[in-house]
């Protein structure tokens, strides 16, 4: 017989390691964890938040809650009540923080930074219309806690609506 093997242990599958109930309660952790995953307790299910102003509404369509190395998309949508000559849509820091960009559709005229936050000017928007832009994204795994992630809406330099979010980053 081999160094280190015990028979009682290798062979007749006598330790504590091997005993059902410590099997079983592992198993049950692991389905609890992923049942946990499908009713949306560590997030990706998307929600809409809105907000309206004379001027424009603004719908933010993303999620609030996000696991390390998942890819997800936000999108924006903007619907003018009168006419936006210079519409800018402002995301705070948190949008950004631990965050892979992946793509931004339609691509923005312009991209600035402003105290932190990111700044895309979006061009004209006609009254009746909206202009949707989607970004898709990834979390960088080792991005943990809790970010701002507002959203305003300008035209030029005149704020029009803010949205307040959001968003918590599970390990």
């Amino acid at each position: 017989m081999p160094d280190r093997i015990d028979l009682k242990t290798h062979r007749d599958l006598e330790s504590w390691v091997y005993n059902r109930p410590i099997r079983y309660a592992i198993i049950a952790l692991i389905a609890a964890v992923s049942v946990l995953g499908l009713f949306n307790v560590f997030g990706q299910r998307p929600s809409t938040t809105t907000a309206d102003s004379p001027s424009a509404s603004l719908e933010v369509f993303a999620p609030e809650h996000l696991r390390g190395g998942l890819l997800w998309e936000a999108r924006f949508t903007i619907q003018a009540h009168k006419d936006l000559t210079h519409a800018v849509l402002q995301l705070a820091p948190g949008w950004l923080e631990g965050m892979q960009i992946n793509t931004i559709e339609p691509g923005p005229i312009a991209e600035t930074s402003r105290n932190g936050s990111l700044l895309m000017t979006l061009g004209p928007v006609k009254k009746g219309t909206h202009y949707t832009l989607y970004m898709q994204f990834q979390v960088i795994p080792t991005n943990v806690g809790r970010r701002s992630a507002d959203v305003a809406l300008y035209d030029a330099d005149q704020k029009l609506v803010t949205i307040d979010r959001e968003i918590k980053v599970y390990p």
